[in-house]
């Protein structure tokens, strides 16, 4: 089956990953729609790409009034920077966020402050701004709960706060997909490179090694990646999420006690790690791709910011 737009792959269980072309780029930043009784989007993109998220949506049947529920694992800006846009384009559904998250939605303006700080000017670019939704339509959710597919077929959510504290993963009860939001780490599917995503200020290890636990024991069939897509080697990818949690705790533990700078330790993290990486000996385009994914900068400083945080 074809579309008339080309970012949309059918992964069978009536569900479709979008491309949603964050900054232009593809293969980056997935959308998923499951397209049952009650249609749900998992993972809005950013707001730039809110237009490219429509046009699929309307390519695969799905109109203003159809779409029921939008859900994100977690809403920094590569996931949730859309919300905003898509509520608007989608007034009858319900938007879905761990109880953590949901005022940033209703009111983005201490989430914007912080990401241009982060960002700067890239800001604009590559993320766009997080446009408010109405507090009467975020249903936030508890570190357990159920989002409703219809005809007996659920979402069902569970805390995954290693990488965010706001952070959730979503198993479907008819295909056992689990969307591990970033709490996995990013994967690369052209060269099937595994690596972190440890920004600050709430990656903890321990919790992340825990959420990676609990996705091991929901036994899903299939990980689906927002970045990116799908994955059916559950264990093996599962292990070498903790594996690479690890490498990268230990590298920059080691940085930190020989006094590194964050510019230091990030250069001796990703020199350190180089040959662990497919991409980074790829072609540039495919190498920017993966730093811009999951930079060794912000990965090391959430590191560093936890270490100063259980050993000041």
């Amino acid at each position: 089956m074809r579309w008339p737009v080309d970012n949309i792959t059918a992964l069978g269980g009536d569900v479709y990953e979008i491309d949603t072309r964050m900054a232009g780029y593809s293969s980056i930043t997935a959308g998923y729609l499951i397209l049952g009784d009650r249609p749900c989007l998992v993972e809005t993109g950013t707001s730039t790409s809110a237009p490219v998220v429509r046009d699929a949506l309307t390519s695969l049947g799905v109109g203003p009034r159809d779409l029921a529920t939008v859900v994100v694992t977690h809403i920094h800006l590569d996931h949730a920077g859309g919300v905003g846009d898509i509520a608007g384009f989608y007034p009858d559904a319900e938007i879905v966020v761990h109880e953590k998250g949901a005022r940033h939605l209703a009111d983005p303006s201490r989430l914007m402050a912080s990401a241009r700080m982060v960002w700067g000017d890239k800001l604009d670019i590559l993320f766009g701004e997080l446009s408010p939704t109405e507090a009467s339509r975020i249903r936030a959710l508890g570190d357990t709960d159920t989002i409703d597919l219809g005809n007996g077929r659920t979402l069902n959510s569970h805390y995954s706060p290693g990488h965010a504290r706001h952070h959730v993963g979503l198993i479907d009860s008819g295909t056992g997909d689990l969307y591990v939001g970033d709490a996995a780490g990013v994967y690369l599917p052209e060269t099937n490179d595994l690596r972190p995503a440890t920004p600050p200020p709430d990656f903890d290890l321990g919790t992340a090694l825990d959420s990676i636990a609990l996705f091991k024991a929901l036994g899903p069939q299939r990980l689906l990646f927002s970045h990116y897509g799908p994955v059916a080697e559950v264990e093996e990818i599962l292990g070498r999420s903790a594996e690479e949690l690890r490498v990268w705790v230990d590298l920059t533990r080691q940085a930190r006690t020989e006094g590194m700078d964050l510019d230091h330790a990030a250069a001796m993290v990703r020199e350190r790690t180089r040959e662990r990486y497919a991409a980074l000996h790829a072609d540039e385009a495919t190498a920017e791709q993966f730093e811009l994914l999951s930079g060794a900068s912000s990965n090391v400083a959430g590191i560093l910011h936890w270490l100063d945080r259980i050993q000041p």
